[in-house]
């Protein structure tokens, strides 16, 4: 089977969650180079692990900061999380 788009990178590393009563430790994943982000209306998917409480928490407040492994910050707009998993789905923008 022929793939028709490029398979971006997925950047996986250990990082800081900040929202509205909550800053603490998230593994995440994200697809793509989060160094290439400019200004404009280009974002990057990915995805966060922690606990079903802070997951479920973060998807209610819809918005958020993650801080990378690299000290990048990044805003957030959580897109998508299950009752009861630990993951949380996202995009990232400056």
């Amino acid at each position: 089977m022929v793939r028709l788009r490029k398979q971006l990178p997925a950047h996986l590393g250990e990082g800081e969650l900040h929202f509205r009563g909550f800053t603490g430790p998230v593994a995440y994943e994200v697809l793509g180079e989060p160094s290439s982000l400019r200004l404009g209306p280009l974002r990057l998917r990915g995805s966060f692990t922690a606990t079903p409480d802070v997951a479920a928490e973060a998807f209610r407040a819809g918005e958020a900061e993650l801080v990378l492994a690299d000290g990048a910050k990044f805003r957030i707009t959580l897109l998508g999380h299950s009752t009861g998993s630990e993951i949380a789905y996202f995009e990232m923008r400056i």
